[in-house]
């Protein structure tokens, strides 16, 4: 296994105390160059990953969300399950007062998805 590929598999987010807790303020992170493998056909998917937060008591420390993020680049994995994945181990991981995570597939087979998950979603289908 290649350095990088083992310091993908081991890494896990580092938190950070807020230093404006008492503020409320917007986080906003791209991250370009999300893979990951369809899981049915295995060929590669190719995303913008979008992180919208407003921190609480905690942030994450960017260079381990960026290996957490390149850790998908070899798993079999939909694009509702990967935003979803990520939305809700950042959700556990910061308790942020918001959270959005954007998912920005590009095209393959003509088709284009964008798959969001937000703290302003969350129980709106349970109560229709």
């Amino acid at each position: 296994m290649r350095y990088g590929e083992k310091t993908m598999r081991e890494t896990t987010l580092e938190i950070w105390d807020n230093p404006s807790p008492e503020r409320d303020y917007l986080i906003e992170i791209s991250f370009p160059e999300f893979t990951c493998l369809c899981p049915r056909s295995g060929y590669p998917d190719f995303a913008t990953i979008k992180i919208n937060y407003i921190p609480d008591r905690k942030v994450v420390e960017l260079k381990t969300l960026k290996l957490y993020l390149n850790g998908f680049r070899n798993r079999h994995i939909s694009h509702e399950a990967a935003t979803n994945e990520i939305y809700e181990t950042l959700k556990k991981t910061l308790q942020p007062r918001s959270l959005e995570i954007i998912g920005d597939f590009n095209v393959r087979g003509n088709v284009k998805t964008v798959i969001k998950v937000s703290s302003e979603l969350e129980g709106k289908a349970k109560s229709k």
